[in-house]
């Protein structure tokens, strides 16, 4: 667009040019006075849409680092991860939410958050749906985000784990299976029941729920 009035500009410069060779001398100081505005006017509004084009190409090279740099906080997800694998194995308990006396599943997440980087979670499954939290798609799963279950599809929300990457997320599934343990996200049962994911490790969530210090010392370690 910004070309074709680029060219209708030099396009009406040129006719004034040419409308000034047959005038008298009083007619061609008032075309000229003419032409030289209409050409300054036209130096304007091409400097105007080279500006415009500028701003609008880095408008999309701004866009297009935002969206690579989205999620960028491996090194806090490996830690919370880490946090988890300690309490494999520790039994499953309906309304627990320590090591000494086992974990049910919200227990589990919540425990591993407020220890790990302090952020404390809502207590229960349903509180977590309704939290305001970035929904994430199932193709856009990072370590750290929430996968919430209901029983295959029937039902409210039931159930809540941790992703770990590569398709497998840690939960504390159930006194018959075991207690926190990781499982597939493929696997028939998990992927029938598969709900929402949720984003809580954030730049912004993390500054806000824990001291500079401890952070960068967990990072460290």
């Amino acid at each position: 667009m910004s070309k074709l009035i680029k060219s209708i500009a030099c396009g009406v410069s040129c006719l004034v040019l040419a409308s000034c060779a047959n005038l008298s001398n009083e007619q061609r100081d008032t075309a000229s006075i003419k032409r030289d505005t209409i050409e300054l006017n036209s130096r304007t509004l091409v400097a105007v849409l080279d500006r415009f084009e500028e701003a609008q190409q880095a408008a999309v090279q701004l866009q297009e680092e935002t969206t690579l740099n989205a999620y960028t906080l491996p090194a806090l997800s490996e830690s919370l991860l880490d946090r988890g694998k300690t309490l494999l194995g520790t039994p499953y308990r309906y309304g627990g939410n320590s090591r000494k006396s086992g974990f049910d599943c919200s227990g589990f997440v919540n425990y591993v958050y407020k220890q790990e980087l302090g952020i404390e979670l809502p207590r229960n499954t349903q509180g977590l749906l309704k939290m305001d939290a970035p929904v994430i798609a199932r193709t856009d799963l990072e370590p750290g985000d929430l996968i919430l279950f209901n029983d295959r599809g029937r039902g409210r929300v039931s159930h809540v784990g941790i992703y770990m990457g590569d398709d497998q997320f840690i939960h504390s599934s159930s006194s018959r299976s075991g207690g926190v343990r990781i499982d597939k996200l493929s696997s028939r049962y998990w992927n029938a029941s598969y709900l929402q994911a949720k984003r809580i490790l954030t730049e912004q969530e993390v500054a806000s729920a824990m001291p500079s210090k401890e952070l960068l010392s967990r990072i460290a370690q």
